[in-house]
């Protein structure tokens, strides 16, 4: 029996993995290669078969974890702030698309119930398919980009109540359904108030409880518990487990910890969302295709067609010129990966037979192939439906980003916000710059943000954190901390996300200036090197020297990468460091009679091939600073010599002849 289901599970993995590699080779959406791999693999089909009992049941909690982050991303504030815009908009699209499309699955010859969830399912939009074919078109930040986009998000929340709805549409009589509906209400309404209480007095301490210990396996193992057991709290109520996981993440994404916790959940959402898409790829018939094909093909028709038409008449009735109105419609015309989460729904609650499902499935899946082109030809079909004149698209800035509804763009992401972090987003916030810190310490957040400042819990070494707090749109990367390794993953991955982006790190010494530099930094500030540096400056200006000659010469030092604040003596207790070996250091070495280098050059002493060079020479009492290459060394002459303490031990072996270490 494990060796049976381990093979299984081969079989499953190898075929995703390699079906989704092709997928996302040839830049097709990866949610159609989890379809295909369920087709490939279900019963319906000749081949392997898996047994999909276990993967129901498994896939059920990618549903759970997509709702979970859909509510991260949607706090109350942020539904409050969006009120006149985008919920008027999209809730009258949605309502509006499935009662159109549920009265003519009804005129049709479909019971109501069944129609209601095909209306449901209709009006759902791939946010996937949308953002991803608008960002390349370069067409994101247009405005029908943004409005399609971020309504298309909006559709997400929309979910939430067809969720509740749905289960109980399989009751027979009508006031049995009314009966049923308004319990499910009443039940959901109480969900609410329990988990955003529990969230308010019981979430945030815990999650401040867990960060302080921080411990990313104790982090990751509190938000799986708290995600499930919102699911299971509604689970128990009668109702959905995806509608408890929403209510969690909502409360959560008030919270400073909303981008860790959405960065700690995105692993577990995606496979097991991936592993949802494949059960739904499980229910296709290929058998029957050959019969509903026609009625497929016209249904993704009917979808596409009535939502450009809805969607364009909603938005030019908001006040927007008929062209983006139209392109907008075009944008959200396509079906959405959601509604094959609400028909799966549909089925398992005997609400709708499986013919028609099988139909709708189709639709959807025909929908999603052809919505590209919709999309990348957009802007040709509305000029040719109205016109060049009129209706041009306009850089508004009136509708939110559909990720972070209240973000800004061109803001700066500060890593770190101890003593140096903080300093420099004061200076920020005096010149009228927009900012948003990151920090692995609850108490500094939890301060911060009682003080009105725009902190979170998070780690900005994290590719995904770095996603959610807008990396790709910020203009400056400033690294405060002093967690060199920490810097380097938080610059790879921040050029990753924005490779033009300017980022400023702080090291605490030159010795790792130009791997941090390699690594994307744009500047980089040894704090050890500038507090030698403004010392410097205080001490010259006491002594009368011009300002204009201080900062010559402290430029100088900048642009040479602080050549001579390295030349360091190093003590006994800098010698047993562990970092030792490896930082540059002065060691002074004295040419006695019978020393090989007597009577040569410097230049022919060639200590550049040891990384080592010669900073100065002491000749009778005489110190000169960076002597020529011509210079012979005499007996008694002393070497200043600059290097790891490896290469100086060679190079004074080398020159004098002993096997003396430098001390």
């Amino acid at each position: 029996m494990l060796e049976q289901a381990l093979v299984q599970l081969l079989l499953l993995l190898g075929a995703t993995v390699l079906v989704v590699l092709v997928f996302q080779r040839f830049r097709i959406p990866p949610s159609l290669g989890y379809l295909l791999v369920g087709v490939m693999l279900g019963a319906h089909t000749a081949g392997p078969v898996i047994d999909n009992d276990y993967i129901d049941v498994i896939a059920e909690f990618g549903i759970v974890f997509l709702l979970f982050t859909i509510g991260l991303s949607f706090s109350l504030p942020q539904i409050y702030a969006l009120r006149h815009t985008i919920l008027g908009l999209g809730t009258a699209q949605v309502a509006l698309t499935t009662l159109v499309v549920a009265m003519i699955a009804w005129w049709l010859g479909l019971p109501g119930p069944a129609a209601f969830v095909v209306g449901a399912v209709f009006a759902q939009s791939s946010t996937s398919i949308i953002s991803k074919q608008l960002l390349e078109q370069g067409e994101s930040q247009a405005r029908h980009g943004r409005l399609g986009t971020t309504m298309s998000v909006f559709q997400d929340i929309t979910a939430v109540p067809f969720v509740v709805i749905i289960p109980v549409l399989g009751v027979a009589a009508m006031h049995e359904v009314a009966g049923a509906l308004g319990m499910a209400l009443a039940k959901a309404f109480l969900a609410f108030v329990i988990v955003l209480l529990s969230g308010r007095y019981l979430l945030r301490p815990l999650f401040h409880l867990v960060a302080e210990r921080r411990s990313a396996e104790l982090f990751t193992l509190t938000v799986l518990f708290v995600s499930l057991v919102s699911a299971w709290t509604t689970k128990t109520l009668g109702l959905s487990m995806a509608f408890g996981a929403f209510l969690a993440g909502m409360v959560l994404g008030d919270t400073e910890f909303r981008h860790q916790v959405e960065s700690t959940i995105r692993p577990f959402r995606d496979v097991l969302l991936g592993l949802f898409f494949v059960s739904i790829g499980m229910l296709v018939e290929p058998a029957l295709l050959p019969d509903i094909w026609l009625e497929a093909l016209l249904g993704a028709l009917g979808l596409l067609g009535i939502k450009v038409v809805l969607v364009t008449l909603i938005v030019r009735f908001s006040g927007v010129d008929p062209q983006t109105a139209f392109r907008t419609g075009l944008v959200l015309a396509v079906g959405g990966e959601f509604g094959f989460a609400l028909l799966a729904i549909g089925l398992d609650g005997n609400i709708i037979a499986s013919r028609p499902a099988q139909i709708v499935l189709n639709s959807v899946l025909f929908s999603m192939i052809l919505a590209p082109l919709l999309i990348r030809f957009n802007q040709p079909l509305a000029l040719w439906a109205f016109g060049r004149s009129r209706g041009r698209a306009k850089p508004s800035g009136d509708v939110p980003t559909p990720s972070e509804p209240t973000e800004s763009q061109g803001h700066v992401v500060i890593c770190g916000f101890g003593r140096t972090g903080q300093t420099v987003s004061r200076f920020l916030e005096s010149e009228g710059f927009d900012y948003l810190a990151l920090d692995m310490d609850p108490a500094i957040v939890r301060e911060a943000r009682l003080a009105g400042q725009q902190v979170f819990y998070g780690d900005s070494s994290d590719l995904t954190v770095l996603e959610n707090v807008g990396v790709e749109r910020a203009a400056l990367l400033v690294i405060s901390h002093d967690d060199r390794p920490a810097a380097l993953t938080t610059l790879r991955n921040a050029k990753r996300l924005n490779p033009e982006l300017a980022a400023v790190v702080r090291t605490r010494d030159q010795q790792h200036v130009e791997e941090l530099r390699k690594a994307g930094a744009t500047e980089v500030i040894p704090e050890t090197l500038e507090a030698s540096m403004l010392l410097t400056s205080h001490a010259l200006q006491s002594l009368g020297v011009p300002l204009y000659r201080v900062a010559l010469r402290l430029q100088e030092q900048r642009s040479s990468h602080y050549r001579m604040l390295r030349e360091l003596f190093r003590g006994t207790l800098d010698s047993i460091k562990p970092e030792a070996l490896e930082q540059e250091r002065l060691h002074s070495v004295l040419m006695s009679e019978g020393s090989p280098a007597i009577g040569q050059s410097l230049s022919e002493l060639d200590t550049e091939r040891d990384d080592v060079s010669v900073t100065a020479l002491v000749r009778d009492d005489k110190r000169e600073r960076y002597p020529g290459g011509a210079t012979e060394v005499q007996i008694n002459d002393v070497l200043v010599l600059l290097g790891s303490q490896d290469n100086l031990e060679r190079v004074e072996r080398r020159l004098t002849g002993s096997g003396q270490p430098p001390e």
